[in-house]
Protein backbone atom coordinates (compact mmCIF):
# COMPACT_ATOMS: atom_id res chain seq x y z
CA UNK A 1 0.00 0.00 0.00
CA UNK A 2 1.58 3.01 -0.88
CA UNK A 3 0.80 6.64 0.90
CA UNK A 4 2.28 10.40 0.97
CA UNK A 5 3.75 12.19 3.78
CA UNK A 6 4.25 15.67 3.96
CA UNK A 7 8.23 16.64 4.01
CA UNK A 8 9.76 19.76 3.94
CA UNK A 9 6.66 21.38 2.59
CA UNK A 10 6.57 18.76 -0.35
CA UNK A 11 4.33 15.26 -0.38
CA UNK A 12 6.52 12.55 -0.78
CA UNK A 13 4.93 8.74 -1.35
CA UNK A 14 5.92 6.05 0.62
CA UNK A 15 5.12 2.46 0.97
CA UNK A 16 3.12 2.51 4.92
CA UNK A 17 5.86 -0.17 6.26
CA UNK A 18 8.54 2.06 5.97
CA UNK A 19 6.50 5.00 7.26
CA UNK A 20 5.56 2.44 10.38
CA UNK A 21 9.09 1.43 10.92
CA UNK A 22 10.36 4.89 11.03
CA UNK A 23 7.86 6.02 13.25
CA UNK A 24 9.02 3.26 15.74
CA UNK A 25 12.26 4.25 15.24
CA UNK A 26 11.86 7.71 15.96
CA UNK A 27 9.64 6.99 19.27
CA UNK A 28 12.18 4.13 20.28
CA UNK A 29 15.53 7.23 20.20
CA UNK A 30 12.90 10.23 21.79
CA UNK A 31 12.13 8.01 24.69
CA UNK A 32 15.62 6.99 24.96
CA UNK A 33 16.52 10.60 24.98
CA UNK A 34 14.01 11.84 27.07
CA UNK A 35 15.20 9.21 30.05
CA UNK A 36 18.72 10.43 29.84
CA UNK A 37 17.92 13.90 30.32
CA UNK A 38 15.19 13.32 33.12
CA UNK A 39 17.65 11.39 34.85
CA UNK A 40 20.46 13.50 34.65
CA UNK A 41 19.52 16.65 33.23
CA UNK A 42 21.45 17.00 29.70
CA UNK A 43 22.77 14.49 27.56
CA UNK A 44 20.36 13.69 25.01
CA UNK A 45 22.19 15.78 22.24
CA UNK A 46 24.51 12.82 22.32
CA UNK A 47 21.10 10.62 21.72
CA UNK A 48 18.16 12.63 19.68
CA UNK A 49 19.88 14.44 16.78
CA UNK A 50 22.78 11.92 15.72
CA UNK A 51 20.49 9.11 15.63
CA UNK A 52 16.89 10.82 14.54
CA UNK A 53 18.93 11.80 11.40
CA UNK A 54 19.84 8.27 10.14
CA UNK A 55 16.12 7.60 9.65
CA UNK A 56 14.55 11.60 9.07
CA UNK A 57 15.85 14.94 7.42
CA UNK A 58 18.37 16.60 9.72
CA UNK A 59 15.91 19.47 8.94
CA UNK A 60 13.24 17.64 10.56
CA UNK A 61 15.40 16.24 13.44
CA UNK A 62 16.73 19.44 15.24
CA UNK A 63 13.64 21.47 15.41
CA UNK A 64 11.62 17.82 17.01
CA UNK A 65 14.73 17.75 19.05
CA UNK A 66 14.14 21.05 20.66
CA UNK A 67 10.02 20.60 20.91
CA UNK A 68 10.95 17.84 23.28
CA UNK A 69 13.19 19.69 25.30
CA UNK A 70 11.16 22.11 26.04
CA UNK A 71 8.65 19.88 27.09
CA UNK A 72 11.18 17.53 29.13
CA UNK A 73 12.59 20.90 30.97
CA UNK A 74 9.00 22.04 31.26
CA UNK A 75 7.39 18.83 32.97
CA UNK A 76 10.57 18.36 35.06
CA UNK A 77 10.46 22.50 36.42
CA UNK A 78 6.41 21.45 37.07
CA UNK A 79 7.29 19.13 39.22
CA UNK A 80 10.99 20.47 40.81
CA UNK A 81 10.70 24.15 40.63
CA UNK A 82 11.69 24.53 44.55
CA UNK A 83 15.24 22.82 43.31
CA UNK A 84 16.56 26.03 41.32
CA UNK A 85 19.10 27.99 41.67
CA UNK A 86 17.28 30.60 40.21
CA UNK A 87 19.75 33.29 39.91
CA UNK A 88 22.34 31.22 38.39
CA UNK A 89 20.04 30.02 35.74
CA UNK A 90 19.49 33.68 34.45
CA UNK A 91 23.17 34.50 34.35
CA UNK A 92 23.80 31.66 32.23
CA UNK A 93 20.57 32.56 30.01
CA UNK A 94 21.63 36.01 29.32
CA UNK A 95 25.55 35.78 27.99
CA UNK A 96 23.60 32.21 25.89
CA UNK A 97 21.89 35.10 23.63
CA UNK A 98 25.22 36.86 23.08
CA UNK A 99 27.16 33.47 22.05
CA UNK A 100 24.14 31.85 19.82
CA UNK A 101 25.06 33.93 17.00
CA UNK A 102 28.81 33.55 16.93
CA UNK A 103 28.13 29.86 17.26
CA UNK A 104 26.17 30.41 13.52
CA UNK A 105 29.20 32.12 12.09
CA UNK A 106 31.10 29.51 13.52
CA UNK A 107 28.99 26.81 11.97
CA UNK A 108 29.10 28.64 8.31
CA UNK A 109 32.78 29.31 8.54
CA UNK A 110 35.72 27.26 6.97
CA UNK A 111 37.39 26.87 10.17
CA UNK A 112 34.42 24.50 11.98
CA UNK A 113 36.32 21.25 11.78
CA UNK A 114 39.10 23.20 13.63
CA UNK A 115 37.23 24.59 16.08
CA UNK A 116 34.99 21.75 16.91
CA UNK A 117 38.11 19.39 17.54
CA UNK A 118 40.01 21.85 20.06
CA UNK A 119 35.95 22.55 21.80
CA UNK A 120 36.25 18.80 22.24
CA UNK A 121 39.72 18.19 23.60
CA UNK A 122 39.05 20.72 26.04
CA UNK A 123 35.96 19.15 26.90
CA UNK A 124 37.32 15.34 27.43
CA UNK A 125 40.28 16.86 28.82
CA UNK A 126 38.18 18.67 32.02
CA UNK A 127 35.95 15.35 32.10
CA UNK A 128 39.27 13.29 32.27
CA UNK A 129 40.52 15.53 35.01
CA UNK A 130 36.82 14.98 36.90
CA UNK A 131 36.46 11.40 36.38
CA UNK A 132 40.14 10.30 37.88
CA UNK A 133 39.37 11.89 41.06
CA UNK A 134 41.07 15.46 40.85
CA UNK A 135 37.74 17.63 41.85
CA UNK A 136 38.83 21.09 40.68
CA UNK A 137 38.44 24.42 42.62
CA UNK A 138 35.10 24.70 43.96
CA UNK A 139 32.87 28.45 43.70
CA UNK A 140 31.81 28.93 47.30
CA UNK A 141 29.21 31.60 45.36
CA UNK A 142 28.45 32.39 42.57
CA UNK A 143 31.18 34.07 40.62
CA UNK A 144 29.78 36.68 37.50
CA UNK A 145 32.86 36.01 36.01
CA UNK A 146 32.28 32.49 35.58
CA UNK A 147 28.80 32.43 35.07
CA UNK A 148 29.39 34.93 32.02
CA UNK A 149 31.83 32.65 30.44
CA UNK A 150 30.01 29.45 30.87
CA UNK A 151 26.75 30.97 29.42
CA UNK A 152 28.82 32.30 26.40
CA UNK A 153 30.24 29.43 25.47
CA UNK A 154 26.89 27.43 26.15
CA UNK A 155 25.81 29.51 23.66
CA UNK A 156 28.16 29.02 20.64
CA UNK A 157 28.23 25.34 21.46
CA UNK A 158 24.30 25.62 20.86
CA UNK A 159 24.28 27.99 18.22
CA UNK A 160 26.95 25.46 15.98
CA UNK A 161 26.31 22.35 17.31
CA UNK A 162 23.37 22.43 18.87
CA UNK A 163 25.02 20.87 22.64
CA UNK A 164 24.35 23.66 24.95
CA UNK A 165 25.39 21.42 28.08
CA UNK A 166 29.07 21.30 28.29
CA UNK A 167 29.71 24.75 30.10
CA UNK A 168 26.73 24.55 32.02
CA UNK A 169 28.05 21.07 33.52
CA UNK A 170 31.22 22.75 34.18
CA UNK A 171 29.56 25.23 35.87
CA UNK A 172 27.44 22.95 38.36
CA UNK A 173 30.85 21.04 38.68
CA UNK A 174 32.66 23.95 40.11
CA UNK A 175 29.54 25.21 41.88
CA UNK A 176 29.24 21.93 43.67
CA UNK A 177 25.97 22.01 43.21
CA UNK A 178 23.67 18.55 44.78
CA UNK A 179 22.22 16.23 42.14
CA UNK A 180 18.71 17.57 42.54
CA UNK A 181 20.06 21.33 42.23
CA UNK A 182 21.98 20.30 39.33
CA UNK A 183 19.13 18.78 37.43
CA UNK A 184 16.28 21.61 38.27
CA UNK A 185 19.07 24.62 37.78
CA UNK A 186 19.83 22.74 34.06
CA UNK A 187 15.76 22.95 33.13
CA UNK A 188 15.45 26.45 33.97
CA UNK A 189 18.38 27.00 31.30
CA UNK A 190 17.20 24.82 28.53
CA UNK A 191 13.90 25.78 28.56
CA UNK A 192 14.16 29.55 27.56
CA UNK A 193 16.89 28.77 25.33
CA UNK A 194 15.30 26.09 23.61
CA UNK A 195 11.82 28.46 23.37
CA UNK A 196 14.73 30.81 21.16
CA UNK A 197 16.05 28.20 19.51
CA UNK A 198 12.24 26.84 18.62
CA UNK A 199 11.79 31.03 17.63
CA UNK A 200 14.48 30.63 15.22
CA UNK A 201 13.55 27.57 13.29
CA UNK A 202 9.86 29.08 13.10
CA UNK A 203 11.12 32.29 11.62
CA UNK A 204 13.52 30.47 9.16
CA UNK A 205 10.79 28.19 8.05
CA UNK A 206 12.04 25.13 9.34
CA UNK A 207 9.32 24.40 11.97
CA UNK A 208 7.04 22.73 9.09
CA UNK A 209 4.04 20.16 9.56
CA UNK A 210 6.58 17.12 9.55
CA UNK A 211 8.11 18.32 12.44
CA UNK A 212 4.89 19.03 14.01
CA UNK A 213 2.94 15.50 13.14
CA UNK A 214 6.21 13.76 14.92
CA UNK A 215 6.53 15.50 18.08
CA UNK A 216 3.00 14.59 18.54
CA UNK A 217 3.23 11.07 18.17
CA UNK A 218 6.19 11.00 20.55
CA UNK A 219 4.04 12.87 23.35
CA UNK A 220 2.64 9.77 24.70
CA UNK A 221 6.46 8.42 25.18
CA UNK A 222 8.23 11.46 26.06
CA UNK A 223 5.78 12.11 29.44
CA UNK A 224 6.46 8.90 31.13
CA UNK A 225 10.00 8.97 30.01
CA UNK A 226 9.92 11.80 32.34
CA UNK A 227 8.30 10.63 35.09
CA UNK A 228 10.37 7.47 34.56
CA UNK A 229 13.50 9.53 34.68
CA UNK A 230 12.33 11.52 37.67
CA UNK A 231 11.86 8.12 39.59
CA UNK A 232 16.14 6.75 38.58
CA UNK A 233 17.26 10.60 39.75
CA UNK A 234 15.74 10.52 43.14
CA UNK A 235 17.27 6.44 43.87
CA UNK A 236 20.88 7.12 42.10
CA UNK A 237 23.49 7.71 45.06
CA UNK A 238 25.06 11.38 44.32
CA UNK A 239 28.49 10.34 43.74
CA UNK A 240 27.38 7.65 41.43
CA UNK A 241 25.13 10.64 39.45
CA UNK A 242 27.85 12.90 39.45
CA UNK A 243 30.43 10.28 37.71
CA UNK A 244 27.25 9.64 35.64
CA UNK A 245 27.44 12.99 34.77
CA UNK A 246 31.03 13.37 34.05
CA UNK A 247 31.02 10.45 31.39
CA UNK A 248 28.29 12.21 29.59
CA UNK A 249 30.72 15.23 29.40
CA UNK A 250 33.20 12.73 28.21
CA UNK A 251 30.97 11.27 25.85
CA UNK A 252 30.11 14.88 24.64
CA UNK A 253 33.42 15.95 23.96
CA UNK A 254 34.03 11.88 22.09
CA UNK A 255 30.68 12.99 19.43
CA UNK A 256 32.50 16.62 18.91
CA UNK A 257 35.51 14.98 18.21
CA UNK A 258 34.13 12.36 15.78
CA UNK A 259 32.23 14.64 14.16
CA UNK A 260 35.01 16.93 13.76
CA UNK A 261 37.24 14.30 12.00
CA UNK A 262 34.51 12.70 10.14
CA UNK A 263 33.62 16.37 8.73
CA UNK A 264 29.46 15.45 9.79
CA UNK A 265 28.16 18.43 11.42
Amino acid sequence: MITSVRTLGRDFPYPENIINITALYVLLVVSVATLIRSTFGFGEALVAVPLLALCIPLRIAAPLAVLVSITIAALVLAQDWRKIHLRSAVWLVLPTLAGIPLGLLLLASGHQRLAKAGLALVIMAFAAYLLVGRAPFELKRDSRRWLLACGFCAGVLGGAYGMNGPPLVIYGSLRRWPAQQFRATLQAYFLPASILGMTGYWLTGLWVPTVSHYYLICLPVVVPAVFLGRFIHHRLPEAVFIRFVYAGLAATGALLLIQAFSGRI
